[in-house]
């Protein structure tokens, strides 16, 4: 196990609030290289979940204590690792508001990187946590021009400071092949001087982290349930070539940009990200009294 770890060149994320899954996945692989939470999660962590079941939700300030405390345990089991935090988002959340909650978040723990969603807002707000040394995850994106708008939004940032976060499962969910997209990032970054690093979200399913693995992205965040998968494989590696099965699914064709222009001048509208967004938001808001 220590001889794959030390050949893998992604790394392995739990993507989950549940701190007990996390000492799971450990227990299972023998490593883990971080943790991605998000508000769904956090909605779905069983100490929400009991608390809600005895009908009592949370006012605002308790529920972002309840973040606070969840994640803290997290770095506590990972403190060599990343924990991705993620700000409360809607249609309406200014730059400002965003700004404020991510600073507030980065001070919990040591090991953040906040998450921001590709919008406006967030591009505006990621610009500045790179000039400040924050360490951030560009999450719900959706196409290859909104991965270009983060590389130029982050420009100057160290190397694994910032991430982007491209999802698989949801593209598939509506017929497009989300692997294609991985692999899109990776070959426009690669012309790049490597300051952004791609981490593969919303993975199903084995067969996608072996896709994933096959493309040597460099991070990919795991359900629970593909890193049992992962463990029962015995930490199966994928031939270099590699090709899951795409059948029924539309390629999504490689685009050129140039990724010396401003993040403004990138069109980063995508109906995926709105509709994420509003996931986020609602079950985030249904914790709340």
């Amino acid at each position: 196990m220590i001889m794959y770890k030390n050949n893998l060149a992604t790394k392995i994320f739990l993507d989950s609030g549940d701190v007990a899954e996390t000492k799971k996945a450990m227990e299972l692989l023998g490593f883990l290289d971080g943790q991605t939470t998000n508000p769904s999660l956090i909605a779905k962590s069983p100490g929400a979940q009991e608390r809600l079941a005895r009908g009592e939700k949370f006012s605002k300030e308790e529920v972002y204590g309840y973040y606070k405390k969840v994640v803290q345990e997290l770095s506590e089991l990972l403190p060599n690792g990343s924990i991705s935090v993620e700000v409360y988002a809607d249609a309406q959340t200014t730059s400002e508001e965003m700004y404020a909650q991510g600073k507030e978040m980065n001070t919990w723990i040591p090991n953040a990187h906040i998450k921001l969603p590709i919008t406006a807002a967030g591009l505006t707000v990621a610009e500045k946590f790179v000039r400040e040394g924050i360490r951030i995850n560009m999450t719900l994106c959706f196409s290859q021009e909104q991965a270009a708008a983060v590389y130029a939004a982050t420009r100057g940032a160290q190397p694994g400071d910032v991430f982007v976060s491209p999802f698989i499962g949801r593209l598939d969910d509506r017929g497009e092949n989300g692997v294609d997209l991985i692999q899109n990032i990776l070959q426009m970054y690669a012309a790049g001087d490597g300051h952004v690093q791609v981490l593969a979200a919303s993975l199903r399913n084995f067969e996608h982290l072996l896709a994933v693995l096959a493309l040597r992205c460099d991070i990919a965040t795991l359900p629970f349930k593909v890193i049992g998968e992962f463990a029962a494989s015995s930490l199966a590696m994928p031939a270099a070539d590699f090709q899951p099965n795409s059948s029924g699914l539309v390629p999504i064709v490689y685009q050129e940009f140039d990724l010396q222009k401003h993040w403004r001048d990138f069109n980063i509208e995508h109906e995926l990200t709105d509709k994420g967004i509003e996931k986020f938001a609602a079950d985030w808001n249904a914790l709340i009294k």
